[in-house]
């Protein structure tokens, strides 16, 4: 487990063409490379629970295969989002080079079609460049973007910004029952409560004259060659380690870091505001709570989130399961590679 983090380390990168622009360390060989004589290697991807040691065992991968890491947290997007993501240090990433992390201020919302973009693009890059990349995350539909074909309709600033003030405006009732409408199916799918939801199944419907694909995808086909590893613990064990974890989290200055970002107008923003332990910590700064209480909250809200992870990978048959708790879980992980990955 990667632990507690110190914040005011963010990479100054930015999210789209300059997240890609960056050399791969290794680079290409003077003439290109040789189609023919090189195979691209597979992508290598890391998932699971929350807590179960993902960055530790994506780190040791990449370090032995010669390969780079791929964030798939959705919340380790973030600038400043540090202690409370567990997010490796720059020392701690031991010079492994690890690609989107720090790409988007709190204010911003993060777009899966965004990312899947950006991290498709640094795959490739990768793979042409005979480096391994190791997917790592537990933002399911992220690392599914990623690994399968998946096509995420576009957006319109626009039309966004106009259902958004209607939704300020109205409420969520009255928009769902707009969606109700014009898309029945989906607006039994998506509840009345979840105004992100509905403004972007309002928007992808008058951008696409479709009805709105409210549930998630269940697959398309995989990309990549890709080989999927996943991590997980005995639930008791896991429970333990994440009460520990948020101990440390506040311990090493969830609270403070939370305070910097409320400057820099976490407040506003949809997805960051929602990231868990941030959520806790400012609702107890404004008054609904003690901070002892938003670090039990915390807990709380971080076991449910487990099983709604559990619940989204089991689900992938081409997981191959491994208990982090194993004494030689690395060795488990690299007998579980094909012969062919890194060498």
């Amino acid at each position: 487990m990667a632990g507690a983090r110190r914040c005011g380390r963010g990479q100054a990168l930015a999210w789209g063409a300059d997240v890609l622009g960056g050399p791969v360390r290794g680079g290409l060989p003077r003439g290109g490379l040789d189609a023919a004589a090189v195979s691209a290697p597979p992508l290598v991807a890391v998932v699971g629970p929350t807590g179960t040691g993902k960055s530790d065992l994506g780190l040791a991968l990449a370090a032995e295969l010669g390969g780079e890491v791929i964030n798939a947290d959705a919340m380790q997007l973030y600038r400043g989002l540090d202690i409370g993501t567990a997010k490796l240090t720059p020392a701690e990433q031991a010079g492994v080079p690890h690609h989107l992390l720090d790409v988007l201020d709190v204010t911003e919302v993060a777009s899966v079609a965004a990312y899947q973009r950006a991290a498709r693009e640094v795959v490739e890059r990768l793979r042409a460049a005979g480096r391994t990349p190791v997917l790592v995350g537990g933002s399911g539909l992220y690392v599914q973007a990623v690994v399968d074909e998946l096509e995420f309709p576009g957006t319109d600033p626009g039309l966004r910004a106009a259902l958004q003030a209607e939704l300020d405006g109205s409420g969520p009732q009255a928009l769902h029952a707009r969606l109700a409408e014009v898309d029945p199916a989906a607006a039994a799918v998506v509840l009345p409560t979840n105004g992100r939801r509905i403004v972007r199944a309002l928007e992808v419907i008058a951008l696409t004259g479709r009805p709105f694909p409210a549930r998630l995808p269940t697959g398309g086909a995989p990309r990549y060659d890709a080989v999927l590893l996943g991590l997980d613990r005995d639930t008791a064990e896991l429970d333990v380690r994440l009460a520990r974890r948020v101990a440390r989290m506040f311990a090493a200055g969830l609270v403070d870091e939370t305070r910097g970002l409320l400057g820099h107008g976490l407040r506003d923003g949809l997805t960051a505001s929602r990231a868990l332990g941030y959520q806790q910590v400012v609702a107890a700064l404004d008054g609904a709570g003690d901070l002892a209480s938003a670090a039990t909250d915390t807990v709380r809200a971080t076991r449910r989130f487990v099983r709604r992870q559990r619940s989204w990978f089991r689900r992938d048959p081409r997981i191959r399961w491994l208990d982090g708790a194993a004494p030689d879980l690395f060795d488990r992980a690299v007998a579980a590679l094909p012969a062919q990955v890194g060498s």
